[in-house]
């Protein structure tokens, strides 16, 4: 009987032995997603409570079903320099042309002292009209200058850089030029840098031999960055302080199911990404400086995205 009674109490240890490896893993499988689903529940909160910001210049109704039937779409990025009391200029202006049906993307710079005709205000640098409008007036002025339709827009607050490089802690970017800001000095090659450091990285403008295309390259490194160092293992639990940083220095006319499918139905568009910078000459007007873009030059880069 004490023998059956071993017997029995060892294939019992055996069982959970064997249990035990399976426990573990499914007790890993429901943490990770009870984890997932806070993330995914903060990440709809912060676009619907914080992000989300609907334009009248925009009709959302034609862009969801753009979206949803897979046609191209166009998005304007703004980068704003904004302090608490100032609502900011867009410091850099690009449209993101995503043309699904040839799993390709364009990003097209626009230079941020482009002449153009403001609406209601007459021609002045295409960058004021974020500071004289908002968002609305941007969307207008772009649209009406290349002659295309926009879809969306999102706008980054350039200081919020500064944040989400310190909260990830430093980001390494390929730098391909030196130079001395007085307060930094930049060498080139691999250049680790915090969030001070990143913010004066992309401001940087009249040193730079390529002028503000130089500056998209850069401001492209230091995107490309932030999501390699967001990748890594060790900034997984960070993950909810980084979007309530976006929240708080994101804005966007996109609403959480329009990312949702833009992640889904449009990420092919990556595999072939190409990126243009307008081109023009610089001239002054009344003691001002302007850059002059040509309309052959308009007219290509409206073909460009159209195509």
């Amino acid at each position: 009987m004490e023998t059956r009674s071993r017997q029995r109490k060892g294939k019992k240890s055996k069982k959970w032995w064997i249990l035990t490896p399976l426990i573990i893993i499914f007790a890993l499988i429901l943490a990770v997603g009870i984890y997932a689903w806070s993330i995914l529940s903060n990440v709809q909160d912060t676009f619907d409570s914080k992000m989300h910001d609907p334009l009248e210049t925009i009709d959302m109704e034609r862009s969801m079903e753009k979206a949803e039937s897979g046609e191209p779409l166009n998005i304007l990025l703004l980068g704003v320099d904004q302090e608490d009391n100032d609502i900011g200029r867009s410091d850099a202006m690009m449209v993101l042309s995503l043309k699904p049906e040839s799993d390709s993307m364009e990003l097209i710079s626009i230079p941020r002292d482009t002449r153009t005709v403001l609406p209601g205000r007459g021609e002045d640098k295409i960058n004021h009209a974020y500071a004289f409008g908002g968002a609305d007036m941007a969307v207008q002025t772009v649209e009406d200058f290349i002659g295309i339709e926009l879809d969306y827009f999102v706008r980054v607050n350039m200081g919020g850089l500064k944040e989400l490089v310190d909260e990830l802690g430093t980001i390494t970017v390929d730098n391909e030029i030196a130079w001395d800001d007085g307060t930094y000095q930049f060498t080139e090659g691999p250049t680790e840098m915090d969030g001070a450091k990143t913010l004066a990285f992309v401001r940087m403008r009249k040193q730079d031999p390529e002028g503000d295309f130089g500056r998209t390259e850069r401001q492209r490194k230091v995107i490309q960055g932030i999501i390699d160092e967001g990748a890594n293992v060790a900034n997984v639990t960070k993950v909810n302080e980084l979007i309530d940083i976006m929240g708080n220095n994101m804005a966007t006319s996109l609403t959480y199911d329009d990312m949702k499918a833009l992640l889904s139905g449009y990420r092919g568009t990556r595999n072939n990404p190409t990126s243009y910078l307008m081109q023009g000459s610089g001239t002054t007007i009344d003691g001002i400086y302007y850059y002059i873009v040509p309309e052959e030059e308009v007219t290509k880069v409206r073909e460009m995205i159209n195509s």
